[in-house]
């Protein structure tokens, strides 16, 4: 590797600067150009896509909302008349005659509830086991339905509540064929162990409109064990039996819903061009980036040769001289920039060469060796911060290596530490501005939600006002840490963390909620003592001592001016709050 390394250094050196210019041009700027360019076109190919998928979802979400107002009306109005036992008796009782069973009807619709719970928007029928019933209006015998295909399912899965659709083959040319029907089965009082139950007919054509009122401009297809059963793409001619879906290959987006029994798959078909079209629309800004990044830079490139190689050239010529009795002076000078000084400094060197050669060459030894003094304390002091940043390029490398490998919660979380570790190394003093404090508080409750999960929410609140604000770092963060152990973590139900930071009047109010276990009276007690009577003695005990110190910390940036407010109850939660008079906070 030496040798294959010496070999292009001397092979460089043989180069001609203007070559050497370009190879700067190509492998420095063009080549990390065109990479970078490739990067930004796949992230925009990228979030398009993932917009794409966003808005798909809204609309599937959107559609099965649409289908559920549908549907549970009926659902509403059979949970409603399940327990009502005037309707019981109505289906139950035996009637000696027809004579007899028509009064009782009439009288039933006549002083019915049903119009009060909005039957009268639904189609409604009831059956019953009850031979003495007489079929007609909204009651019937289960004899009647006996054969239908909805009612054997209901025997077939001895489900007490579905919603099914069917195609019936009427004869009736103006009737939809097309059916959709709630049932729910009437068993809550067993009353001889009749066998009773209601329907509920769903507005197939409804339905159907309301999917095309959503006016989507994607395909949308709801099928059932693939079936179309509706859509806004021409498949819902109600008189036509339903369809099989076919275009499986064409589906871009599933979502699957159970409703009531049913289980329903909506699907919605691709676009043709969605992405293209973008890449069109954002055509202007991919030839400006052209013409920025590369045929600007080029031009710039050319220009920069010149004036470096050309001068550079007339400098070697005049010094070419050095073997004549008489040093030449370059007659023409360009540029104010490096090499015009050079050329400058060598015609005043031709000139005084004689009389100040010793002079300027021990100056010179000696300016050469206060840079070198300087620089390598300068190396020293960089060293400090090189290690740092070797590691953030490290979990900034395992990040994208993440994202590529589309472990996007691996990434966050590799983010999140690399902000805190960041702050953590970039802080060369105790005081920090609220807002970078409130940034590394998020970033740690952000971690902290990859281990609780849905056990932990949080919200953050400062006031434009109060960011610039000055506070000694890791303050806020020692406090919502505090909640997290003593708070989130012992309790098995789902709990908030609140941060607020606001201004009122003349103080700066903090204050850290939770809703965890808390303690009791006796351990608030003896915290709150701790908090207003922080000293460096109380550090060396044990027992929350992070909350000590950062109290301490308060107390000596504000002249133990700051008042700690501690306030809670067992199993409900905790709350601290901190003032801080303005007028001892750095701005």
């Amino acid at each position: 590797m030496k040798k294959w390394w010496n070999w292009f250094r001397e092979k460089m050196d043989d180069y001609q600067l203007k070559k050497k210019m370009y190879f700067l041009y190509v492998f420095c700027v063009l080549v990390p150009l065109l990479v970078t360019d490739s990067v930004i076109i796949y992230n925009f190919i990228d979030a398009e896509t993932s917009q794409q998928e966003y808005e798909l979802e809204n609309i599937a979400n959107a559609v099965q909302y649409r289908i559920y107002e549908n549907v549970e009306p009926a659902a509403r109005m059979a949970r409603a008349i399940y327990t009502r036992s005037d309707l019981d008796e109505f289906l139950v009782k035996r009637y000696p005659s027809e004579l007899e069973y028509y009064i009782a009807y009439q009288n039933f619709l006549t002083h019915s509830w049903l119009d009060e719970l909005g039957a009268d928007k639904l189609k409604i029928k009831l059956y019953a086991d009850n031979n003495t019933l007489v079929n007609g209006g909204i009651v019937s015998k289960v004899d009647a339905i006996s054969e239908t295909e909805w009612y054997q399912y209901m025997k077939d899965t001895n489900q007490e509540q579905y919603l099914y659709f069917y195609y019936e083959n009427s004869n009736a040319a103006l009737e939809t064929k097309r059916k959709a029907i709630f049932v729910r089965t009437l068993d809550f009082y067993k009353s001889k162990k009749m066998e009773k139950l209601v329907t509920f007919e769903i507005n197939y054509s409804q339905l159907v409109k309301d999917l095309a009122e959503m006016n989507y401009q994607v395909p949308i297809f709801i099928c059932k064990d693939n079936k179309i059963l509706f859509s806004n793409d021409g498949h819902s001619d109600e008189a036509l039996d339903y369809e099989s879906f076919e275009l499986h290959n064409q589906v871009v987006y599933t979502k699957n819903m159970n409703l009531y029994g049913l289980k329903l798959q909506i699907y919605i078909l691709k676009t043709e061009g969605v992405i293209e079209k973008a890449i069109v629309n954002n055509l202007p800004i991919w030839l400006l980036l052209l013409t920025v990044n590369i045929i600007l830079p080029q031009i710039l490139v050319t220009l920069i040769n010149h004036s470096i190689t050309t001068r550079i050239r007339e400098l070697g010529e005049a010094l070419e001289s050095v073997n004549d009795e008489k040093l030449m002076p370059i007659e023409k000078i360009r540029g104010r920039d490096e090499i015009g000084n050079l050329m400058r400094n060598y015609n005043r060197m031709v000139a005084r060469l004689n009389d100040l050669i010793q002079a300027v060459y021990k100056d010179k030894l000696r300016e050469q060796e206060m840079d070198i003094a300087r620089q390598k304390a300068e190396l020293l002091a960089l060293q400090s911060q090189i290690n740092p940043h070797f590691m953030f390029n490290a979990l900034e490398s395992i990040r994208m290596h993440s994202i590529l490998k589309k472990e996007y919660e691996t990434a966050d979380m590799v983010g999140k530490l690399a902000t805190m570790e960041r702050q953590n190394v970039e802080w060369n003093e105790d005081s920090i501005e609220i807002q970078k404090e409130m940034e590394f508080v998020k970033a740690y409750l952000g971690l902290q939600k990859y281990r609780f999960g849905d056990r932990l929410s949080y919200h953050l609140e400062i006031d434009k006002e109060c960011k610039d604000l000055k506070i000694p770092r890791l303050t806020i963060v020692t406090f919502v840490e505090n909640a997290c152990i003593h708070g989130i973590e012992s309790k098995i139900t789902p709990g908030w963390i609140f941060v607020r930071v606001y201004r009122e009047q003349e103080n700066l109010y903090i204050e850290i909620e939770d809703t965890g276990n808390s303690m009791d009276e006796h351990e608030m007690r003896l915290l709150r003592e701790k908090m207003n009577h922080a000293s460096i003695e109380l550090l060396k005990k044990q027992g929350r001592v992070g909350i000590v110190n950062a109290c301490l910390r308060l107390k000596m940036i504000t002249n133990y001016k700051v008042t700690f407010l501690l306030e809670g109850e067992k199993g409900i939660g905790t709350m601290v709050q901190i003032i801080i008079p303005l007028d001892s906070l750095e701005r």
